[in-house]
């Protein structure tokens, strides 16, 4: 029985997990600052029936994963998915899914500061590279919550203000580095 179900969990993992590792991509640009953010592919949405693996998988990766600069490009991957899922389910017509789904990338987003302040502590800076590539994150995610705003009804504004909010915050996190 243990066996059984061992299989079914590492087929079922193994049939996600490629999603993760997707060489597909979106490419954005961002008009203010003239920046191109290449955004992953989102993979499986959260209106998909098997969106709940893809969340055990992540949480998983997010367990296993120990080094906090690791982590923080864990978070970033995980933060900038949930940004790419949201102009299909605006898409679709799913206003709340889509801003529920950003408010869970922003909260990913929200972690990295703090990740790379305790990596520093410990000895390890960020590289330029992962820096730059945060900063432009956030510049992407501002963008699309600036985005919802327009697109979603006036009901759900005082959501969509909180995450560009939160977005502000990381902004402000982000220029110690």
């Amino acid at each position: 029985m243990k066996k059984r179900f061992l299989a079914i969990f590492l087929a079922l993992f193994l049939i996600v997990l490629p999603g993760f590792y997707s060489v597909r991509s979106q490419s954005i640009s961002v008009n203010q600052e003239k920046v191109v953010y290449t955004l992953p592919y989102p993979g499986i949405l959260p209106d998909h029936p098997l969106y709940a693996v893809k969340i055990i998988r992540d949480r998983i990766l997010d367990v296993m994963t120990r080094d906090t600069m690791k982590k923080a490009q864990l978070y970033l991957l995980l933060s900038d998915k949930r940004a790419a899922m949201v102009p299909f389910l605006i898409q679709k017509g799913k206003d709340k899914l889509a801003v529920g789904t950003l408010d869970e990338g922003e909260k990913y987003f929200s972690q990295i500061p703090r990740l790379v302040e305790t990596s520093k502590k410990q000895g390890v800076s960020p590289t330029a590279d992962l820096v730059h590539k945060l900063k432009l994150a956030n510049v992407k995610h501002r963008e699309i919550v600036e985005t919802l705003l327009k697109e979603v009804p006036q009901g759900q504004n005082q959501e969509i203000n909180r995450i560009l909010q939160v977005n502000q915050q990381i902004k402000k996190d982000l220029q110690k580095y």
